[in-house]
């Protein structure tokens, strides 16, 4: 095995953990504002260590180039539609969960 497979193999485990993660989180958490963080943070996180591992995979050519840009992409558009999304829920009239509530 070379360096490029041992890094890809790496990358794909990680980002697969904080993808699963991310899901239990989802299901764990008691309301929206709280649900909504961790399929923002650690599912752009995992998306973007699967895909700089198929970076090391593919080699450093024309799709790596493509999945570089699609890396960026997620990296922007990811947070910005988790923060309009959490924000049009707070000025539809979503309340916070708070400690004592019951889960919804």
């Amino acid at each position: 095995m070379d360096i490029g497979t041992i890094i890809c193999g790496v990358l794909l485990f990680i980002g697969c953990f904080f993808i699963l993660v991310a899901s239990v989180g989802v299901l764990r958490f008691p309301d929206f504002f709280t649900r909504i963080h961790p399929a923002g943070k650690t599912d752009t996180l995992g998306q973007a260590c699967v895909l700089i591992g198929l970076i090391f995979y593919e080699g450093f050519d024309f799709i790596s180039l493509k999945l570089l840009i699609i890396v960026v992409f997620l990296l922007v558009v990811n947070p910005t539609a988790t923060y309009a999304l959490a924000n049009a829920a707070f000025i539809s009239g979503v309340k916070p969960w708070k400690k004592g509530d019951k889960r919804q």
